[in-house]
């Protein structure tokens, strides 16, 4: 099953919190500049899902098509769709 944008957002931020957290013992000695690399990426990573997401909000709001959106995400309307929907509320 596809993972929603919110997971992705919450799971970047649970990764983003520990990092911001992470008191290292001397048994944890490593090579800072992966961690410091490590921890970009994810920050990166989480920027642009939610850069993704609020330009498919935009053109959707606008009338493109969720095929569109997909092809231009390297996907199938489809699974666009089910992956940066909006879900609505009952």
């Amino acid at each position: 099953m596809p993972r929603t944008v919110q997971d992705i957002l919450d799971h970047a931020d649970e990764l983003t919190s520990r990092f911001e957290n992470y008191e290292p013992t001397p048994q944890d000695e490593r090579d800072p500049e992966a961690f410091v690399a490590l921890r970009d990426a994810v920050l990166s990573r989480s920027d642009a899902e939610r850069s993704i997401k609020a330009a498919v909000d935009n053109a959707r709001v606008r009338g493109y098509s969720w095929a569109l959106i997909g092809s231009l995400l390297g996907t199938s309307g489809e699974a666009a769709r089910q992956r940066y929907a909006t879900k609505q509320r009952a």
